[in-house]
């Protein structure tokens, strides 16, 4: 019977594991098996039969949660595995993308070799002005204004526009590396637009940009703007020149600037004593100007020539000022003069201790009774004809102090010629 119990025991045992998997397989075995023995040990078996279920049951119970619960864990491990091969495969390929060299062509390179190894010579100007607060009294320092600039040499010079720092109570320079030190101003050329500061700065920090030349340039060829517009720091903009021999006055004295060069590419306020490079990284230009009608960039541009800035930027750096002949006149607007008729400058004042007042230059003037006498019209200076203060400015620029010109003056109805030796303006003596 014992053995029987087992076998029963042993049959219930699979049957129970089968059930698990297959609840199709029939139940009725264990029924039969016992209603065959006799009324008291049927009771015993039953018994027992209950017994044996009920740790069968049990046993499988015991049984199905294990197994439920490595199957559970298998899953759990088998996605977790998944999920790390996926992560390792996903990292794996964010490496290759950054560590990948980006291809660029040939003309890109260089552009951006270009930017990289000339960035380190611009520089961003602050233009600072006194006010006093209305209610406070309190005198505060207040930006007025921005621009750019280029490191002229190892001892600190920095080169910009004279309208960036005009008004300036105090100047501000930022190097590439954002270090930020205080300018004086070495000198400034109103009539050219030019300024040169200085800064106290580590040798090591300053990068001076190389100097190319201007002379040569042609229509056509690629140039680079590097400044700081609207604050933004270090852009880059490209193009090519447009336009050479243009001519704009100065924003601070009017006086005209001659040979500048026109480019279309984007120069934007901010961008004022920013470099225009060419294709080499050199200095050709110096960002002044934009012909705008929204204040935006419009395609137009205008850099002073280096051959000019250089001039005047040694002059500054070794005298603080730049010495520039003048006739010591005023003159009439063009417009005036041309709707007289004739061609030339015509002579308003001429002051008796400057020089054309020395070599007696006859100044408009009116009479006894109000009327106007026209003064001296100036048509040719040392043989080269004069249809207007422009080609007065340009012919004067030729010279220098202390040299004698011949004047080519139409009095009245004859002309006259008057030596004239050139002076120095009055401020710069």
């Amino acid at each position: 019977m014992a053995g029987a119990a087992s076998s029963s025991s042993s049959s219930l045992i699979s049957t129970g594991f089968l059930l698990c998997h297959f609840p199709q397989f029939p139940k009725k075995k264990a029924t039969t098996l016992a209603l065959s023995s006799k009324s008291h040990n049927n009771k015993i078996f039953i018994h027992n039969h209950k017994q044996h279920k009920l740790a069968v049951n049990t046993t499988t119970t015991t049984k199905l949660l294990r197994d439920s619960f490595l199957v559970v864990c298998t899953s759990v491990a088998l996605s977790f595995s998944l999920l790390i091969g996926d992560v390792d495969s996903s990292a794996l390929a964010f490496v290759i993308t950054t560590t990948t060299p980006r291809k660029l062509q040939s003309d890109e390179l260089a552009t951006v070799r270009l930017f990289q190894e000339n960035t380190p010579s611009v520089v961003y100007i602050t233009n600072l002005a006194v006010r006093q607060d209305a209610f406070t009294l309190d005198v505060l320092e207040v930006p007025q204004g921005s621009g750019s600039g280029f490191v002229w040499d190892n001892d600190g010079h920095v080169v910009t526009n004279y309208h960036v720092i005009r008004g300036a109570s105090d100047l501000k320079v930022t190097l590439a590396d954002q270090s930020t030190y205080d300018a004086k101003v070495v000198g400034f050329d109103q009539d050219k637009d030019v300024a040169v500061l200085r800064v106290d700065a580590p040798k090591d920090k300053l990068r001076p940009i190389p100097v190319g030349v201007s002379a040569d340039l042609l229509v056509g060829q690629k140039v680079f703007a590097i400044g700081n517009p609207f604050g933004l720091d270090h852009t880059l903009t490209t193009g090519v020149i447009s336009g050479l021999r243009r001519e704009i006055s100065s924003a601070a004295t009017g006086r005209p600037i001659q040979d500048v060069i026109q480019t279309d590419a984007a120069i934007n306020p901010g961008n004022s004593g920013g470099p225009l490079l060419d294709s080499s990284g050199s200095l050709i230009g110096i960002n002044t100007a934009i012909y705008s009608p929204s204040g935006a960039s419009s395609g137009v541009g205008f850099s002073i020539p280096v051959d000019t800035v250089s001039g005047i930027v040694d002059q500054l750096v070794r005298f603080g000022k730049v010495t520039r002949p003048i006739l010591g006149i005023k003159f009439a607007p063009d417009q005036s003069v041309e709707q007289l008729g004739v061609s030339g400058v015509l002579v308003l004042d001429a002051p008796t201790n400057g020089p054309a007042g020395k070599a007696g230059l006859q100044p408009t003037k009116r009479d006894a009774y109000g009327r106007l006498i026209l003064g001296d019209i100036i048509t040719s200076v040392n043989g080269k004809k004069v249809t207007n203060g422009s080609d007065l400015y340009r012919i004067l620029d030729q010279c220098k102090v202390g040299e004698q010109v011949t004047v080519e003056v139409l009095r009245g109805d004859h002309k006259e010629k008057i030596p004239v030796i050139l002076e120095s303006k009055a401020d710069e003596s």
